[in-house]
């Protein structure tokens, strides 16, 4: 049986692949719209991240400290991809992706710095050592993603906040929220990072998309019309 989460992105990456997948409206007017194919390209490299440069492999654990975000999904993603644990709370894990580096505790095999801006090419500041900057690094990796190591089917892919674990086998038929065929599916950053990336899931399985908002963006007749959100 195949990486459930890589067949997603197969899909994904192929068929309509120029239409927008997932678009994220942040602070200071800030508008991202990612295809099928570029959501892809920055997952491919993200996880080429993870295996070729921390040497992550299948079992090991993510420790997410991120708000929900665009790259947040992207994130979950290459996690899932490379058949890791993105741990949402603050268990155990191997590493850490945060976009708040001064607060980090804890013993990490390596800790990611994530500059949550758009354009951001490199950590905004001064990251201490032993520190990963993000930005700064994830453009050198390969667009194209190959496991190494197959993920176990059965392994653990995430523990959901009811404590429910879900193994990655289970991730699209059993953590994915169920939405419409085709949904064009609003997702308030403000409800969190687990629902963020349960309703995306649910909603790219359906071939849909996904309008991130952040909660100080107010969501507009305007907005919602211009982004043709519709269904459930």
């Amino acid at each position: 049986m195949g990486n459930p989460l890589s067949d997603l992105m197969s899909t994904l990456r192929s068929g309509n692949s120029t239409a927008p997948r997932l678009t994220w409206y942040g602070p200071d007017a800030e508008r991202v719209e990612l295809s099928g194919r570029v959501l892809d390209n920055w997952v491919a490299k993200t996880s080429n991240l993870l295996q070729d440069e921390l040497d992550a492999a299948p079992g090991m654990r993510l420790r997410m400290e991120l708000p929900a975000h665009w790259k947040s999904m992207v994130w979950a993603l290459a996690a899932w991809q490379v058949g890791m644990q993105t741990v949402l709370d603050d268990g155990a894990a191997d590493y850490m992706v945060t976009a708040d580096p001064e607060s980090a505790e804890g013993n990490y095999d390596a800790v990611i710095a994530v500059a949550l801006p758009a354009l951001a090419m490199r950590w905004p500041g001064t990251l201490a050592a032993g520190f990963l900057d993000y930005a700064a690094e994830v453009r050198s990796h390969g667009d194209v993603f190959m496991a190494h190591a197959e993920p176990d089917p059965s392994g653990c892919a995430v523990v959901a906040g009811n404590g429910r674990a879900y193994s990655h086998q289970d991730l699209l038929n059993g953590f994915a929220a169920r939405h419409d065929e085709g949904v064009r599916l609003h997702v308030p950053a403000g409800n969190g990072l687990e629902g963020a990336l349960s309703n995306a899931l649910g909603a790219w399985r359906h071939d849909g998309s996904v309008v991130m908002t952040h909660q100080d963006v107010e969501l507009t007749d305007k907005l919602l019309a211009a982004e043709r959100i519709h269904g459930s």
